[in-house]
């Protein structure tokens, strides 16, 4: 038996509870995983919050879709993960639990320089960072503008459009200003007068040639239309209903928006190399225990962490 969260209803963070299930043995190609560390995403809280619809069969819904944890045991045909290996996984299915099984293609070799609660928010929100990078093609001599630059995501997309050699402006609360800066990002306080902030805040850099927004507000959207002149180098990975209408891309598993999934997928042994070298760092914001997730979820909903929220089992 194993301690996990569900949604037991369609609903707010009111609807999780932590229940016992049973974890069969690995079957083929899978590996049973005692969890350290298990990432906490929107989309986790999307899935019982009715924005994927409420059909009752599908209840009660398992979350968690980033892990990080120790092999315990394998199936049959996989021969190159061991017992004991400390790996990590997106693509999981219950993750917010103290034992789950996860197809071998899921998982990545956890470096030993990254920790547990770390290594559980790398995947997932970096190889999103990657797919919107990729997307727009940015790369040196790129003024790029992040919007959410403080944001789990937005510190990964900050972070690889500096190592591919482009400048960064990125919206913040002021509270994260620092934390930009040393990222090497030049920070921008969102509201009104953005456009005009970002094009001061941008001066000698250049013009902005690349718009990512992680955030979805209408203020991110207009901005970003009115101060790039080509809007295939737009993306946004929250403002799927307006996409279409403004010609911008939409990346992620919204409506109409594409997935990246091969993208997404040759990202992970790039983003492990860098950990690795620690060239790039998962900003944890908060730990929780597993029982908390309801806690964690809200404030998920509530906005402005600096950085990831992790669950601890």
């Amino acid at each position: 038996m194993s301690r996990a969260v569900v949604a037991t209803a369609y609903g707010g963070p009111e609807v999780l509870s932590v229940v016992d299930v049973e974890v069969p043995a690995p079957g083929p190609g899978e590996v049973l995983l005692d969890v350290r560390a298990a990432g906490v995403n929107p989309i986790d809280w999307k899935l019982y919050s009715g924005a994927f619809g409420t059909d009752p069969t599908r209840l009660p819904i398992r979350l968690g879709l980033e892990v990080a944890g120790v092999v315990l045991a394998v199936g049959p045909g996989v021969e190159d993960i061991p017992v004991g290996d400390h790996v990590m996984a997106t693509g999981v299915v219950g993750g917010y639990a103290e034992l789950v099984l996860v197809p071998e293609a899921c998982l990545a070799p956890k470096p030993a320089q990254v920790s547990w609660a770390e290594a559980s928010g790398l995947l997932l929100t970096g190889s999103t960072a990657w797919h919107t990078l990729e997307a727009t093609g940015v790369g040196a001599g790129d003024v790029v503008l992040v919007h959410g630059g403080s944001g789990s995501v937005g510190r990964f997309v900050v972070q690889l459009a500096r190592l591919r050699g482009a400048k960064v402006v990125a919206t913040a609360s002021d509270v994260t200003h620092a934390d930009l800066r040393a990222l090497g990002a030049v920070p921008v306080a969102y509201g009104p007068g953005l456009a005009d902030r970002v094009r001061e805040a941008a001066g000698a850099l250049g013009a902005v040639t690349v718009a990512i927004d992680t955030v979805g507000t209408d203020e991110a959207l207009d901005v970003s239309v009115e101060l790039v002149a080509d809007r295939s180098r737009i993306a946004t990975i929250a403002g799927f209903g307006r996409a279409g209408e403004l010609g911008i891309q939409a990346l992620g598993n919204g409506p109409g928006a594409d997935p990246g999934t091969a993208i997404r997928a040759a990202a992970i042994p790039r983003l492990v190399e860098l950990a690795a070298d620690r060239q790039l760092r998962v900003a944890v914001a908060r730990t929780y225990p597993l029982a908390a997730a309801a806690q964690a979820h809200r404030d998920s909903l509530a906005g402005h962490a600096r950085g990831k929220l992790v669950l601890l089992p």
